[in-house]
């Protein structure tokens, strides 16, 4: 069931002041979700907004229509992964941006309804596809059932920095081979006792909390469809424009935080080089030295919020080699 869903959105006044929305602009959420940034950014702007909106959830984008609906013609959606925004600038027939925002977090959607299978607290299938068989991805299900055990601890220790890697990847093996992994509370409960007793006893998070989150990652190719985001950001900001990307990874953050760096130097040959042969040119401005985290008590109202981590950077009025 997905009637009456709504998403909290995550630090949405440091993003609208971080991304200076004013009436008149043309917004690119890469991200739309259910729309919480932009009824918050609509909000912000007296409604005077132009958002091209995009999600690789079908559900989500009709969801998103649905809660934006005091701002009819505001919002043109396309079903598109957020790595491909430049075809949806074409398509819109925009230039550019004035401002861009992706929220790499995973929606309510998501996480609420068990039969997509992202929740280790309600039973599902071992899906986590965030659009389905039909874009071609691996399930979950698939990963757990096929995956060679170095494999599976090298994706669990690497996309979910778990400790204990080696551990839950030898249980998996060893589970399937009596039968294979089905359901979420079923991977969930194995993961739980793969985990050492004193360490669950004192673990501030379900102990299948970083394995889920790299099977996500992986089933969706999140890390490879952000680089891509990444590499074609500064080019489809308008002169002035500004870009804020919210994480919730550490790699994810530290992705964002070397490429807004890269955009932002104006030569990135190797130190020791004595003179610059590169040609690269400085097309951005960081505009947070350090990530900007949710208030204490945004974390109380929403604790899914506490580990999301926002940056920001500004297109440049002009570019000098």
């Amino acid at each position: 069931m997905t009637e009456g869903l709504r998403h909290l959105p995550v630090m949405a006044r440091e993003v609208c002041d971080l991304l200076a929305i004013r009436p008149g602009m043309r917004i690119l959420n890469a991200t739309l979700g259910l729309g919480g940034h932009d009824l918050a950014m609509l909000e912000r702007a007296g409604g005077d907004l132009e958002i091209l909106g995009l999600d690789r959830d079908p559900a989500a984008l009709s969801l998103a229509q649905e809660n934006l609906r005091a701002y009819p013609g505001r919002l043109t959606a396309f079903e598109m992964r957020f790595s491909r925004f430049p075809d949806a600038l074409a398509k819109a027939g925009w230039a550019g941006a004035d401002a861009i925002l992706a929220d790499l977090g995973v929606s309510s959607i998501q996480l609420d309804v068990a039969e997509r299978g992202f929740s280790f607290v309600a039973d599902g299938p071992l899906d986590m596809r965030m659009a389905g068989a039909s874009e071609g991805c691996e399930s979950a299900k698939n990963i757990v059932n096929s995956w060679g055990y170095e494999e599976l601890r090298d994706l669990i220790r690497d996309m979910g920095e778990e400790p204990q890697a080696g551990r839950i990847a030898r249980a998996i093996v060893n589970e399937r081979e009596k039968k294979p992994l089905e359901t979420t509370l079923e991977l969930a409960a194995l993961v739980e006792r793969a985990y050492p007793a004193k360490w669950r006893a004192t673990a501030r998070n379900h102990p299948a909390t970083r394995t889920f989150q790299a099977l996500r990652m992986a089933v969706n190719h999140e890390i490879e469809e952000l680089r891509e985001f990444l590499d074609n950001l500064a080019e489809a900001l308008n002169p002035g424009g500004r870009a804020a990307v919210i994480s919730f990874h550490s790699l994810e953050d530290r992705l964002t935080k070397h490429a807004f760096r890269h955009e932002a130097t104006s030569c990135v040959c190797p130190p020791r080089q004595p003179f610059c042969t590169c040609g690269h040119v400085a097309r951005l401005r960081v505009l947070t030295k350090k990530p900007v985290t949710p208030q204490a008590e945004e974390i109380a109202a929403n604790p899914r919020a506490r580990s999301a981590k926002l940056r920001a950077a500004e297109r440049l009025l002009s570019e000098a080699a």
